[in-house]
């Protein structure tokens, strides 16, 4: 026996009270025992929203608690570096993090166990090599250019390239992952398990008499992201071979490149998008501004979680409906747009209402970037409006004109922050995102339209679609 909601329901409850909840309990037992793609799909992003809740309040609680033992000016030091690193580290993978999500379901699907065994095997080895690379000549370049970089960023920065192979390392994984949806596994040790870990070696180095600076957060970043990648190879390698049974390999290196390359373009795109607000603060403002205008971005941490939720949980279903009937990859994108914004609107209403009461916990003069929050928050919004779009493209072999969609949203984004923050400081930067933002979901709901025919809108309705 199972457990079933509606059942329950109708055992425990007055029956008057079970009638009027059946209909919604009826959905949460599709949600969570529906065996076909759908049901899979739904429970993955269940899951996926929930790991992000979960995750919004430690990472909250972690960044009140660095905020206050380091003060804002190292705390912006710290967060600059940091959100840096994981920038580059994502970026590191070069598309292959995502490129698996489209392969292992095809090859398992087609029965081309070779070519199965050869991608899992040949995509850790690339990226491992390619983000250690990439390490070794980040930290040529900041010595370098130490002369031109305040002083205080020089040493963080060098030590922050130590994590770059890691954290390229457990994005692939996440992929390797998502697209066996293992949503625990994919999941859990990026939102969950790393952010406890910082905390915990941050506090344990306080503890023993460490200074509450930047470089100690960055030591403590360090152990947690080795220990927390690590755990995640062994735990995804012990799954990944008992499901794919031993025997010879393929690799297609050049095919699956030549794949990812756009894929890699379309995230640097997105993540560069996504912090180039960041980035551009600590560029033309001090360390304090930095700490202030990450605090209020992190406030928003509750509305975003259900976009990426979503976006986790269906990408996998799209490569795979991509190659049935182009009706039913309709019916299925439609349905994701109102899974991502009817659930944003709700959270954006929710931070807005104690996003004050949430900066102060900060500190003090963190309560600036409130008024920040009602700019920023139609952005989100708009995002939200046209589902994960981006993920729709990617893998129905679009994502060149994704790709482009991105590269123009993003030149976009820094010229406006280039032009606002001199003039607007704080509010300059959040307008250029929030403008950013509402160009980036016209631009790729329109794509999709042209693409594929479907109207990626919350208020079109689905007969709207081509």
């Amino acid at each position: 026996m199972r457990f079933s909601a509606a059942t329950t329901a109708g055992r425990f409850l007055p029956q008057r009270w079970a009638l009027r909840m059946g209909p919604l309990l009826g959905r949460i037992d599709a949600v969570l025992f529906t065996a076909d793609e759908r049901g899979e799909a739904s429970r993955m992003s269940v899951i996926a929203f929930s790991v992000r809740i979960v995750s919004a309040v430690i990472a909250f609680v972690s960044q009140v608690l660095m905020a206050r033992w380091m003060g804002s000016f190292e705390y912006g030091i710290f967060v600059l570096v940091w959100v840096t690193m994981v920038i580059v580290g994502n970026l590191a993978c070069l598309g292959f993090h995502t490129s698996v999500i489209r392969y292992i379901p095809e090859y398992r699907e087609r029965g081309l166990m070779d070519e199965l065994r050869g991608i899992v095997l040949a995509s850790r080895l690339f990226v491992l090599i390619a983000s250690t690379l990439i390490a070794g000549v980040g930290a040529l370049g900041v010595w370098l250019a130490a002369p031109w970089i305040e002083s205080y960023y020089v040493i963080p920065f060098i030590l922050g390239v130590i994590c770059l192979p890691m954290i390229a390392m457990s994005d692939l994984l996440s992929g390797l992952a998502r697209a066996n949806s293992w949503a625990l596994f994919a999941l859990s040790p990026t939102y969950l398990v790393r952010p406890v870990l910082i905390l915990l070696f941050m506090a344990l180095m306080l503890f023993v008499g460490y200074a509450p600076d930047a470089r100690t957060a960055i030591f403590a970043s360090i152990a947690a992201t080795y220990a927390t990648t690590l755990g995640q190879l062994v735990g995804v390698t012990q799954r990944m071979e008992r499901q794919i049974p031993a025997g010879p390999m393929k690799v297609h290196f050049v095919q699956w490149f030549i794949v990812s390359l756009p894929i890699f373009l379309v995230e640097s795109f997105f993540f560069l998008l996504t912090n180039a607000d960041v980035l551009m603060v600590g560029a033309y403002m001090d360390p304090n501004d930095v700490a202030v205008y990450f605090a209020t971005v992190k406030t928003l941490a509750l509305v975003h979680f259900v976009y990426f939720a979503v976006k986790a949980g269906v990408a996998q279903r799209y490569a795979q409906f991509t190659h049935g009937d182009p009706q039913r990859l309709a019916a299925f994108a439609r349905e994701t747009v109102s899974w991502t914004f009817w659930p944003s609107l709700l959270m954006a209403l929710l931070v807005l209402a104690l996003g004050e009461p949430m900066l102060v916990l900060f500190g003090p003069e963190f309560t600036s970037g409130y008024p920040l929050l009602f700019l920023l928050v139609f952005g989100v919004v708009a995002r939200a409006a046209v589902g994960p779009c981006e993920s729709l493209l990617t893998m129905s072999g679009n994502q060149n004109i994704c790709a482009a969609v991105y590269a123009m949203t993003l030149a976009f984004n820094i010229a406006l922050n280039v032009v606002l923050i001199p003039m607007f400081g704080l509010w300059g930067a959040a307008m250029a995102t929030a403008f950013a933002m509402i160009f980036e979901a016209g631009a790729l709901s329109f794509t999709v339209w042209r693409k594929l025919g479907i109207a990626m809108l919350i208020f079109v309705p689905a007969k709207g679609a081509a």
